[in-house]
């Protein structure tokens, strides 16, 4: 035998010895995963994570010594990861989502393109969607928190308040709206048009320049739904695109709200908080104050002693006393389980009713 040919089996055998060491590897790091989905589940944290991988892939690469081999080693860790979320997809597929709507809501729409693998479960309003993931019928539910045109939800940030979930995840959604009519209806049969307050309020100027009636409804798909049973071709709704095509409906005007960068936040709502993560940088706390000159700009400046960004602060009457109103605020900084404890410490030495209701990564996208 050439040195080339002893090398050649020396070679074969030294793989093959790596394949069954892969092999136990690769079983176990699986089993792993099957964790972390199990972990993501009952906190209503999606599948992609791309500021962990992008971290990962940076801190791994550097294991290699080798420029040229190190790229192939990406190669191998990117096909690894993706191995990983198929995997957890499988695990997720089924996981029950609630929304408050109807199908084609803006909220289903926001379940499917957060969870993709999830089965969305639509209940008649905020608070019958909350507290099904409170008793266990849901794992999750997934809530509009605020307008860029209209607005905070009032009734969400409420339930937050005087709830028990947490906030483990936040995404925007840009809204369009549309007219739809009946099969048999066109531009100028529609006289009147059904559709969700700030739906109609954010058409306000195309309502006025058709000189349409206006009625409300509940939300956009409900009303998408009423008028494709009733048929009646001078009524037409104000909806998303899914709503009009789930209810057999005909597309008569696209994009018609005034903002066309309209967007709503939806907030992600599991029993379970989310733990530290790499990549986390925002957090919610909800407070009351004291009855005391200076508490609440006390309570403020907590944030900034020690190290956080205030990223806004709204209010809402605490309903328990009369002018007694409780805090909502959103803060950007990574808290670790050292400074979390340190930061609530400091404010409940000047605040009443202290929680941190949230934590999550960079705002997404959806």
């Amino acid at each position: 035998m050439t040195d080339y040919e002893i090398k050649f089996q020396n070679a074969r055998k030294t793989i093959g010895d790596i394949d069954k060491e892969i092999a136990v590897l690769f079983e176990k790091r699986m089993e792993a995963v099957k964790d972390v989905a199990e972990y993501k589940k009952v906190n209503g944290v999606p599948v992609e994570d791309t500021v962990r991988e992008a971290a990962l892939l940076e801190k791994n690469s550097a294991l290699i010594s080798d420029d040229e081999i190190r790229s192939y080693y990406i190669n191998f860790q990117k096909k690894t990861m993706d191995l990983s979320k198929d995997f957890q997809h499988k695990i997720l597929d089924g996981t029950r989502i609630a929304f408050s709507g109807v199908k084609g809501a803006f909220a289903e729409i926001a379940v499917k393109r957060i969870f993709p693998d999830g089965k969305p479960v639509a209940f008649s309003d905020f608070k019958s969607a909350y507290k099904a993931v409170e008793n266990g019928d849901c794992e999750c539910a997934v809530l509009p928190i605020e307008n860029s045109y209209e607005g905070d939800v009032a009734r969400v940030m409420d339930l937050t308040y005087f709830g028990s979930l947490f906030i483990n995840g936040v995404y925007d959604m840009a809204v369009e709206q549309h007219l739809f009519g009946t099969p048999d209806s066109h531009r100028n049969t529609i006289k009147r048009v059904i559709s969700h307050p700030q739906a109609l309020g954010q058409c306000a100027e195309y309502i006025s320049e058709r000189g349409l009636e206006t009625e409300e409804a509940v939300n956009t798909a409900l009303a998408a739904q009423a008028v494709s049973q009733n048929g009646d071709a001078s009524v037409g709704v104000i909806c998303s695109l899914e709503a009009g095509h789930e209810y057999g409906l005909k597309l008569i005007d696209r994009k018609i709200n005034k903002d066309s960068k309209n967007t709503t936040r939806f907030a992600v709502f599991s029993r379970i908080p989310r733990g530290e993560s790499m990549g986390d940088e925002n957090f919610i706390v909800l407070f009351t104050v004291r009855d005391e000159a200076g508490s609440l700009s006390k309570a403020i400046s907590v944030f900034g002693d020690c190290g956080y960004n205030l990223k806004a602060l709204k209010s809402r009457p605490s309903k328990d006393v009369i002018w007694n109103y409780y805090f909502f605020l959103e803060g950007e900084g990574k808290l670790s389980n050292e400074d979390e404890k340190n930061m609530l410490e400091k404010l409940s030495e000047v605040c009443t009713n202290v929680r941190l209701v949230g934590r999550y990564g960079k705002e997404q996208s959806i």
